[in-house]
């Protein structure tokens, strides 16, 4: 097996770009300078009430903590810009209507990834033999960025998202755990972000502290998405119209000029979430959110979250008698985190 790694280690770079992903690499599970930096966020408190991140601890960046023999990541992106920027930032512009990040807005990318992530298992497995291996797609604690920095994927941009020279911000990221020795591809050593600062003064929450260091407990996909129960007050009035999670940091980016559309139909939009006004949001019921939400990264949240998202945009939004009105509809909902939330919007078009 040792004499045909090199080129089992090639083949599996042809076979990731043959399924469809936009880039392949092969790291090594060299993380000790990111697991002190991880080690030092949490310390600080930075992940918020994401208990889950300092459970895991180090198994995030010891690969073979988390599951034995593992000796290599097999790490691979595939692009998810559904449209140009300016679609983005229209949507974020116009007040009146809820923004989704654009990762959300089409099929649940954990899904797609882990399909295709196990034919290329597959592909392996008909050359190798049997072997021990593992796939995640975010929903484990691994070091995703760090990997994909290790296996020459790009490297770590001030907003602390991947950022590759050709190709921008605007895609996911999936791994496969491996316990074949393969070879290992350069890992990329030099950032290219230089002076540029546009991600730290665009935030809207200042969550970008400092170059490379965010405190998730101000960043508004965090507070939308991860944070459960009442968002903070100060930073309400911040949030605009987002409604679940923040893209500004990669719209401002200079290197996602060279972002590359999705060629995956299944990131396309849904109209109901790239379209639909706040005030049209407000009046979905439970009925309506899950089947607007079916298959999307978005159900995760639940409709009770949902609504106090979209209470908190219609009170940032201009003031109309139909916002208010929409408002008014939720005022007595069973859910206090709801009412509170409403009562604040209500308040701020008093």
């Amino acid at each position: 097996m040792s004499d045909s790694l090199p080129d089992l280690s090639r083949a599996v770079h042809r076979w990731g770009r043959e399924l469809g992903f936009d880039q392949v690499g092969i790291a090594d599970l060299d993380l000790e300078e990111h697991e002190t930096h991880l080690l030092n966020w949490l310390k600080q408190g930075r992940h918020g009430e994401m208990g889950y991140m300092q459970r895991h601890g180090v198994r995030r960046s010891r690969p073979w903590e988390l599951v034995p023999g593992t000796q290599r990541v097999i790490s691979v992106r595939l692009n998810y810009l559904p449209h140009g920027l300016d679609h983005a930032e229209q949507a974020l512009e116009d007040s009146t209507r809820g923004y989704v990040s654009r990762y959300a807005l089409g099929r649940d990318y954990h899904k797609v990834l882990r399909g295709r992530l196990r034919r290329l298992v597959r592909r392996i497995e008909g050359v190798a033999g049997p072997f021990g291996y593992r796939v995640f797609t975010g929903s484990a604690p691994v070091l995703e960025k760090a990997l994909a920095e290790r296996a020459g994927l790009g490297w770590i941009g001030k907003h602390t998202n991947l950022l590759a020279k050709d190709a921008g911000s605007w895609f996911f990221l999936g791994e496969i755990y491996t316990d074949l020795p393969l070879a290992p591809d350069p890992p990329t050593r030099e950032e290219h972000c230089g002076d540029c600062r546009a991600c730290i003064d665009v935030c809207p929450t200042q969550a970008i502290v400092a170059p490379y260091q965010l405190d998730a407990r101000r960043c508004i996909s965090y507070l939308t998405i991860e944070l459960k129960g009442s968002i903070p007050l100060p930073l309400r009035p911040l949030i605009g119209n987002r409604v679940y999670g923040c893209d500004d940091c990669q719209l401002v980016c200079p290197w996602n000029r060279y972002a590359r559309l999705a060629s995956v139909e299944d990131f396309q939009p849904r109209a109901a979430l790239e379209k639909s006004s706040l005030v049209e949001m407000m009046t979905w019921e439970e009925t309506d959110y899950l089947r607007h939400t079916e298959g999307t990264a978005m159900r995760r949240i639940g409709h009770v979250q949902w609504l106090r998202n979209v209470a908190v945009a219609l009170g940032n939004a201009p003031h109309d008698e139909a916002v208010v009105a929409a408002l008014r509809t939720r005022a007595g909902h069973p859910s206090e985190l709801v009412r509170e939330h409403v009562a604040w919007a209500l308040e701020r078009h008093a």
